[in-house]
Parts: structure tokens; C-alpha cells; sequence
């Protein structure tokens, strides 16, 4: 069962805060080195599967969240799909506002039917 101390939620973590970080000033953390190169497909998905919401409209945080998210189910597919939206939701429960996880989730789910 999942902890808040759990090693791969603090990593993931870790990531969504270098990329919320990137949003303001694109320096390269260590951890998001190999997400970097992605961010222009995961954003034109964003797009599309979020029409009503530009990328440059929606919360920093919730792009960090949605970004990792995506990379996560789309390039690494190192986790079960179900586990990275779920992590996602958690982050955007501790991290964003109340609308978040729904919105984080909405996204995610649309992503999911396209992949």
C-alpha cells in the first residue's frame, strides 16, 4: 500500500515540483533532464484533449502534474496506467487547488482513449 514516505511518490514528487519550477524558469533539474525533449507532444495533447483550456491557461501546477502524468503513460510506461492517474490525483489533491483533481483526472482519462 501506498505511503506519503513511499520512495516512488516522493520521486514523482520531486519531478512535479522541477517541472512547476520549469514553468517560471526553464532550468533543467536532473530529474526532468529526459522529460524536457517531450514537452512540446505532451503539451499539443494537452491541447487536444483540452481544447477549452490552453496550456498557457491552466495552473502551473496542474501542467506539472499533467505533464509528468503524461510522459509517465506515454513514454516510460514503466507504471499500470490506473497506478500514474491515480498518483496524479493524489498530487493534485496535496498540491493543487479543489478543482484539480477533477480537472487532472478529465484530462487523463481523455489521454488515456488516445493512446
Amino acid at each position: 500500500m501506498k505511503t506519503a514516505q513511499d520512495p516512488r511518490h516522493q520521486h514523482r514528487i520531486n519531478m512535479m515540483q522541477q517541472l512547476f519550477s520549469y514553468s517560471f524558469r526553464p532550468e533543467e533539474g536532473k530529474a526532468i533532464t529526459a522529460i524536457i525533449p517531450h514537452l512540446p507532444v505532451i503539451d499539443a495533447r494537452i491541447t487536444v484533449c483540452a481544447p477549452e483550456w490552453p496550456v498557457d491557461k491552466i495552473a502551473k501546477i496542474d501542467l506539472a502534474i499533467l505533464r509528468l502524468a503524461i510522459y509517465e503513460i506515454s513514454v516510460t510506461k514503466e507504471a499500470p496506467v490506473k497506478v500514474v492517474i491515480d498518483e496524479a490525483i493524489e498530487l493534485a489533491k496535496s498540491f493543487g487547488n479543489s478543482n484539480s483533481p477533477k480537472f487532472i483526472n478529465g484530462v487523463l482519462g481523455t489521454i488515456i482513449q488516445t493512446v
